[in-house]
């Protein structure tokens, strides 16, 4: 807007100092033009002329006329035939062109002054001519004797009258700009002030600030955007926290009906085990009931833990317990207490002694989903590797770390020998009760082991990453700072 405005203002006064120019120095060379060549002609129209010509008393005549001259005094030279007269020590003038004299010597009708400026050397000239003529006794026409008087003058005078107006008019266009630049930081402070109240409401808005408004004054375009940005913002308010209620009563929800269901579902475990003590006495069909029975009662426990678990970490309520902890020997009782021991199946990595600061139980759980979901949707061989990596990056398994020593960042990751995760699986696969196959009905888990994985993950201060190692199969890494 500044820039407009003083373009504007600098065309404006480039356009009045041009127009001004024009009409200056056209006034100025036309008045100087008029009065010389109105002078001029009256003293040749007084020079009298006796054929044959004397060259003394005409170089007089000639004196005398340059003297006479306006406004300004004028070179005076004549041309006849081959003789040549002048005012000055030079009989004729290089100022005075050809054209000039062409129009002189016209013989078209009656003979007339003729002019024309001249730029010789960077100095301006006015150069005129006119013929001597006689009238005639009979009927008083007059005719050209063949003499031609020519005047030079100088008009560095009213040159230097126009530069001065050219430069008057410059000096006046700056302080003409500089004033335009008053008017045009107003009217750009008044656009961008309400564009950068705008901007910080924006900015504003996206750190979470939900009830920021702008005050809106006026009846133009910004201030019906600053109403429609209040409008949406108020409207986006009013959603957001509707799903927030909502999503605080299913958390609430899911968390009560969890909380109800495991009195029941002790009771029902403490039946289903009876029940499973004596299935051998029963038929088989009964037998093979209450076998169904037990095992999708374990199933439901199992889910309803996983829900309160989850319900705790919605809540922000799950907290850690660290402690100082020899890794390799947490994996190796996660990988016992769960019966993975078979070598065939479950391969283990471990850096001994290497040491961090872990919650045993949230550890526990993170190793135990890992391996379980690459056992149950991978395929053998399953590996386990633990190791230290300095730089954070990257990198293959460490040797052995002294006792207690606390640098870089403890990795463990999960592979299998599986058909890996597909491409457009892999940025879902720690989503809650996400299905990477949606025709299959149930899944083995809960469908929330993942996600549970994630969440422990994170109280640690670390990263979980799911991939798929170039040799084929899925790849979990675990990062928590040591």
């Amino acid at each position: 807007m500044v820039f407009a405005f003083l373009l504007v203002a600098a065309v404006g006064c480039g356009t009045t100092a041009a127009l001004t120019y024009r009409a200056a120095r056209s006034a100025v060379l036309e008045q100087t033009q008029n009065t010389a060549v109105s002078a001029f002609r009256e003293q040749v129209d007084d020079l009298n002329i006796s054929l044959p010509l004397d060259e003394t008393a005409l170089r007089e005549r000639l004196l005398y006329i340059a003297r006479l001259g306006k406004p300004r005094p004028w070179r005076v030279y004549a041309e006849y035939g081959t003789l040549r007269v002048s005012s000055t020590d030079r009989p004729t003038s290089s100022v005075l062109t050809p054209e000039l004299r062409a129009r002189a010597h016209a013989r078209e009708g009656t003979p007339h002054t003729a002019f024309q400026r001249v730029v010789k050397g960077d100095t301006p000239y006015l150069t005129m001519a006119v013929p001597a003529v006689f009238l005639t006794e009979k009927d008083g026409t007059a005719q050209p004797t063949g003499l031609v008087v020519y005047a030079v003058m100088e008009l560095d005078e009213e040159e230097a009258n126009i530069e001065a107006m050219v430069t008057a008019a410059r000096d006046g266009a700056l302080p003409a700009l500089a004033i335009a630049l008053i008017p045009a930081l107003i009217a750009a402070r008044g656009v961008l002030r309400p564009v950068r109240e705008l901007r910080h409401a924006a900015r504003s808005m996206g750190r979470g600030r939900l009830d920021t408004r702008i005050h809106a004054k006026g009846s133009d375009e910004l201030s019906d955007l600053a109403r429609t940005f209040n409008q949406s913002a108020a409207e986006l308010e009013r959603s957001v926290t509707e799903l927030r209620r909502a999503e605080a009563r299913a958390r609430r929800f899911a968390s009560d009906v969890s909380h109800e269901l495991r009195t029941p579902l002790a009771g029902m475990l403490a039946v289903t085990e009876v029940l499973d003590e004596d299935a051998g006495t029963l038929d088989s069909d009964t037998a093979r009931a209450v076998r169904l029975i037990s095992a999708e009662t374990v199933k439901l426990a199992v889910l309803v833990e996983d829900l309160m678990e989850i319900s705790r970490f919605d809540a922000r309520a799950a907290e850690l317990h660290t402690d100082e902890v020899d890794v390799a020997d947490c994996v190796r009782k996660t990988l016992s207490s769960r019966h993975w021991t078979d070598p065939e199946q479950v391969h283990a990595a471990l850096g001994e002694g290497i040491r961090a600061r872990l919650d045993p139980r949230r550890f526990d759980v993170v190793v135990a989903n890992l391996v379980g979901n690459a056992l149950r949707h991978g395929r053998a061989l399953v590996t386990v590797r633990v190791y230290v990596d300095d730089d954070g990056a990257p990198g293959t398994p460490e040797g052995p770390e002294a006792p207690g020593a606390s640098g870089g960042t403890l990795v463990v990751q999960v592979s299998d020998r599986g058909p890996g995760i597909h491409p457009d699986v892999l940025p879902h696969v720690f989503e809650r009760f996400y299905k990477a196959d949606p025709a299959r009905a149930r899944s083995a888990g809960s469908g929330l082991g993942l996600a549970i994985t994630q969440e422990n993950v994170r109280l640690h201060g670390g990263t979980v990453e799911a991939g798929n190692h170039p040799a084929g199969g899925a790849v979990f890494t675990v990062r928590i700072p040591r």
